[in-house]
């Protein structure tokens, strides 16, 4: 890979002029451009552009600040109220003015649909949304500090009530936002095309250059692209290998580690009629998994070995998995006798599903021969396009899947409520009443150090049951050529920064 790297250099910069769009490339795909409809990087990231939420995070910010809004802020000390008065100076991409109740039709509709794919589990708490002019209040049923920066995330975005139908997805690959960019052409897994909207009022500065995000189903295809200079800028997914072997300090190609909390884990179905609703298999499965391997073997070491729900880095880091699994020695011997006390026949069959891919597909051969080389089990490894993927764990075609996450808001809550809660964002069935009851304490505090004693708690008692298992954290990565402000791209807090990108 070295001499390929060093190839790259010898490509001539394209003839650019102002109005060229700047390419970036990418693996992640857009679910849905109706932000009722998904719940995935991909489609916020795109949300980020070409909507408006009422909050949104400055950049390199952990506070959310008002964007659509002028100002926001809890009424009382019980945080149940949350009021925000709307800018008066919003337009949508169509023209129409932005309202209130445009904001109040967005989250009904949300709820309301309550797409299995989208993102109304994040918002359990949210009873109603009522206006009163120019303000939106919102009332939670019980007191939550993560609520404004919930609002930040691609589930707050605001969508023309005109144009979006109230009780189901809009079907038209149009936006009608009023966010930094006009999404101006789209094609579903090939293209999108933005261009700056001269009309955009808010907290980001105005873009001055329009971008074509291009998507490919797989790193490989990434790679290929980047060292054909088809693409300026690469994030999300270049191969490990490639990652692993690349020298940031070659001149003419920039390198950026971006903050970035990703996590990947086993999602176990808990349903009834799947061998993972027995929780000595899932603690079985736990006592036998080697991440190490996982990590330099498929991963290449672009990765690390996680034994936490939420990653390090974050409020409550801890290492509960390890503490109650620890890896080596005896470990196939104690999942045996887990298995042997809950009378569960072996080997256990089971069917892991994960998104086709190179490195996932890498991954799940890597799981199932370790997890067969025990005697304990029998796996089935069944791959789909991510939609088919989307589709087929949420209908609980599998009794165990791969599935990466990345945090919606900078927030240790963005690794609990959504992965773990009851109504949980990955569709696993789990449901556990102490669990609800300790992420209800975490979110009472607006000081968040004080939450870490309920986190460490949620962690212990989520390693007692595994619902999920950690594999592993990464870090993330940006590369570009020609292209200034590459490295404000991603700052860890969900928005795609795609108005900070500009010409040499």
């Amino acid at each position: 890979m070295a001499a390929g790297i060093g190839a790259w250099l010898l490509l001539l910069t394209p003839d650019k002029g102002k109005n060229q769009p700047i390419s970036v490339g990418t693996t992640d795909e857009v679910t849905s451009l109706d932000p009722a409809g998904a719940y995935d990087a991909g489609s916020w990231a795109v949300y980020s552009n070409v909507y408006q939420s009422l909050l949104t995070f400055g950049p390199g910010s952990q506070t959310p600040v008002p964007d659509a809004a002028e100002k926001c802020g809890f009424t009382g000390t019980s945080l149940t109220t949350y009021t925000c008065t709307l800018r008066d100076d919003l337009r949508f991409s169509n023209g129409r003015p932005v309202t209130a109740r445009d904001v109040e039709h967005s989250f009904e509709r949300m709820l309301g649909i309550a797409s299995d794919v989208g993102p109304a589990a994040l918002f359990p708490k949210l009873e109603s949304v009522t206006t009163r002019g120019r303000e939106v209040v919102f009332k939670l049923s019980a007191g939550d500090a993560t609520f404004p920066l919930k609002l930040a995330t691609g589930a707050g975005a605001i969508v023309d009530s005109a144009s979006y139908p109230k009780d189901r997805l809009r079907d038209a690959p149009a936006v009608d936002g009023s966010g930094p960019f006009v999404l101006a052409e789209y094609q579903p897994g090939v293209r999108a095309l933005l261009e700056p909207n001269p009309h955009y009022r808010g907290a980001m500065q105005r873009p001055t250059t329009p971008v074509e995000v291009r998507y490919y189903a797989e790193g490989e295809q990434l790679a290929s692209a980047w060292r054909s200079g088809d693409v300026h800028v690469t994030h999300r997914q270049l191969p490990p290998r490639m990652v692993a072997s690349f020298d940031p300090g070659k001149e003419g190609v920039q390198m950026t580690e971006a903050t970035s909390a990703e996590i990947r884990s086993i999602v176990f179905n808990v349903r009834k009629g799947s061998p993972m609703a027995e929780r000595a298999v899932r603690q079985a499965v736990a006592s036998v998994v080697d991440r190490a391997r996982i990590a330099s073997g498929p991963y290449h070491s672009t990765v690390e070995p996680l034994y936490s729900i939420i990653p390090r880095g974050f409020v409550g880091y801890s290492t509960p998995f390890f503490d109650r699994y620890p890896e080596g020695g005896d470990a196939v011997e104690r999942a045996r006798e887990l298995l042997r006390e809950a009378d569960v026949e072996t080997p256990v069959g089971f069917t892991y599903g994960h998104r086709t891919g190179e490195t996932s597909a890498a991954e799940a051969a890597e799981l199932r021969r370790q997890l067969e080389a025990t005697g304990l089990f029998r796996v089935k490894v069944v791959a789909a396009d991510w939609k088919e993927f989307q589709k087929g764990y949420a209908s609980g075609a599998y009794d165990a899947y791969g599935l990466g996450w990345l945090p919606d808001f900078p927030d240790s809550d963005s690794f609990a409520q959504p992965l773990v809660g009851r109504g949980n964002a990955l569709q696993n069935g789990y449901a556990s009443e102490e669990t609800d009851r300790l992420i209800a304490i975490t979110q009472r505090y607006d000081d968040r150090s004080r939450a870490v004693l309920a986190f460490k708690r949620l962690q212990e008692h989520t390693a007692q049951d595994v619902p999920l298992l950690p594999l592993w954290q990464k870090k993330d990565y940006v590369l570009s050529r020609d292209v200034a402000g590459s490295q404000y791209l991603s700052d860890g807090t969900g928005v795609w920064r795609l108005w900070q990108l500009s010409w040499l």
